[in-house]
């Protein structure tokens, strides 16, 4: 029997993608208006859930992936999260999504970026497991309001189950927490203009 079991379910349920489809579709039975029809609820959950999901099994077959293990499959699935993020940025500004979709395609592509910034270029681990939690809950807080904050304990499950797994240490859960903040204001700035 593996080790703390309800810690690694509490992991799988609230992985990234898992996530993105959770706030997608709040904010679908919320909000439809903020999607400008049921094809772009369905393009973003392709890109922000399918796409990023399909580096568990890929990294099974695919040849320099599938000997690393773990950390593999960690560093395939923030890849496959960037790509698809990026290629949501470029699909939503094509078919003109509304502002409110927008914001959330760019929030996530500039997370996915601080992520791998923080974790490939300076060599400093930060949780993109709390940062999949914390990101779409500030979205949700920012586009329904402090209703929202209802979510907050499931990040608390999130930092839980890290912590005694010994997946992270609190300075990565945090970092992990503040990084799609930063890429959610510079999101918010950046669309201000338009």
């Amino acid at each position: 029997m593996e080790k703390r079991p309800v810690e690694k379910i509490v992991r799988i349920v609230t992985l990234a993608p898992v996530m993105a489809l959770l706030a997608l579709s709040i904010l679908l039975g919320a909000q439809p208006e903020r999607f400008g029809g049921i094809g772009n609820y369905v393009m973003a959950v392709i890109f922000l859930t399918i796409l990023p999901l399909l580096a568990y099994p890929l990294q099974q077959i695919l040849p320099g992936w599938k000997d690393k293990g773990r950390d593999g499959q960690r560093k395939l699935a923030i890849w496959m999260a960037v790509i698809g993020y990026v290629a949501g940025v470029l699909c939503a500004l094509a078919a003109a999504v509304p502002k409110g979709l927008l914001l959330v395609y760019l929030a996530y592509l500039l997370s996915g970026c601080l992520i791998l910034l923080f974790n490939k270029g300076f060599k400093i681990k930060a949780s993109g497991h709390a940062c999949g939690v914390a990101g779409p809950l500030a979205l949700l807080v920012c586009l329904l309001g402090p209703a929202a904050l209802s979510g907050l304990p499931v990040l608390g499950l999130v930092y839980w189950a890290s912590l005694r797994m010994g997946r992270h240490t609190w300075p990565e859960l945090l970092l992990g927490s503040v990084l799609p903040l930063a890429a959610l204001f510079l999101s918010i700035a950046v669309l201000l203009p338009f």
